[in-house]
């Protein structure tokens, strides 16, 4: 007889981590992560930045939900801020200048402060920046870094203050609903519960499968980073995160380096990514092209996966086929700064209870479940 939880929730990154903290002191709880550590994949390959008007509009939401968690987090829920300042410039051509003014109007409904610059403010924010290739910019000052360990760490604590379970190296092998009650095989272990939540990230179709469900066509897409030197001549610790308009590549400050993606969305099959070398290095030369940065040497580079649905919104809810099977999927490249109204909705949802965060962002229960597919 395994041991017997209200609650299990499969995956122990941001998703679960969040659910799991929020979830603690309502049920009994069991978090369950198949690697050594929670977080070793796409939680803890993030770029760590909190950009209020990034992705669509279930995303923005969210993260708008998000911020004063994330600004002002509890009491003891960490030692260090969690968001310190940044900023997020965004570049086009003078062919594109027209198309990055449309966008300001949508943009400005999550940032106020968020405003249209001229080539001179682009380049006096980041020197090395090709300033006769710069149409003009979109600077976004709320833009801020996102100490995702800390914010990780501290959910992660707070569900074991208040009693949660947290089994790592612990790969569950089956699950089978019997008797209306959750089965989870981990080899050594088992674990029953009353709900089970698929917090797998980019493997959350092949859990569904696993559990007899018919899985939503969730697909992880590729990106890889790199680690760069900073310029010797330059003093970057202020500089903002700057992306293109096609988002064919962004870098930013990271510890006295400088952090750089191709910002590539390549389909994969779940797995711990690697990085392609072919891909990384047309990227990094997209940088040189738009920057005076030469780059002559790699410090360390990884790539991770980032999961969408194909409306590349957020899955949260309970399976239509099976209605204690909850869905925590789908979080793309926004489930660092979501995750605080995310945990808290799906915990909400969970307990069959009224969510503060449905009342705060307009949002409806039928927009982000899974029954949206069909």
């Amino acid at each position: 007889m395994g041991q017997t939880f209200d609650v299990a929730i499969i995956g122990g990154g941001i998703a679960g981590a969040s659910i799991a903290y929020f979830l603690a002191s309502r049920r009994s709880v069991i978090l369950i992560e198949r690697e050594d550590q929670p977080g070793h994949h796409a939680t803890g390959r993030s770029a760590a930045i909190f950009i209020p008007t990034y992705g669509n509009r279930h995303v923005r939401l969210l993260t708008r939900a998000s911020t004063e968690f994330l600004a002002s987090p509890p009491g003891g829920f960490s030692e260090t801020p969690l968001l310190t300042p940044r900023g997020y410039l965004r570049l086009c051509t003078p062919a594109q200048e027209s198309l990055l003014r449309s966008q300001l109007a949508e943009v400005n409904e999550q940032d106020p402060d968020a405003e249209i610059r001229g080539a001179a403010f682009a380049v006096e924010k980041v020197p090395i920046l090709r300033r006769p290739l710069i149409g003009a910019a979109m600077f976004v000052p709320d833009a801020q870094e996102l100490d995702v360990a800390a914010l990780h760490i501290g959910f992660l604590r707070g569900f074991g203050r208040v009693g949660g379970t947290l089994r790592v190296s612990r790969a569950v092998r089956s699950v089978e609903n019997t008797a209306g009650r959750w089965r989870l095989d981990c080899g050594e272990e088992a674990f029953d519960a009353r709900v089970v939540v698929n917090a797998g990230g980019a493997w959350v179709d092949q859990i569904a499968t696993m559990s007899g469900l018919p899985p939503l066509g969730l697909t992880p897409l590729r990106r890889s980073a790199a680690l760069l030197p900073a310029p010797q001549e330059h003093d970057i610790k202020s500089w903002p995160m700057v992306t293109d308009l096609d988002e064919t590549y962004y870098f930013k400050p990271d510890a006295g380096k400088l952090l750089a993606s191709p910002a590539e969305e390549t389909p994969c099959e779940p797995m711990d990514a690697w990085v392609d070398d072919m891909e990384l290095a047309e990227g990094l030369q997209r940088i040189s092209d738009a920057t005076t940065l030469e780059i002559t040497r790699v410090e360390r580079c990884w790539a991770g996966l980032r999961t969408f649905a194909r409306d590349r919104s957020p899955v949260i809810g309970f399976d239509r086929h099976a209605p204690t099977f909850f869905w925590s999927a789908g979080q793309g490249g926004y489930g660092i700064q979501t995750a605080p109204a995310w945990g808290q909705l799906a915990a909400d949802l969970i307990c069959e209870e009224p969510s503060s965060v449905l009342a705060q962002t307009g949002l409806t229960e039928s927009e982000l479940n899974p029954a949206r597919f069909g």
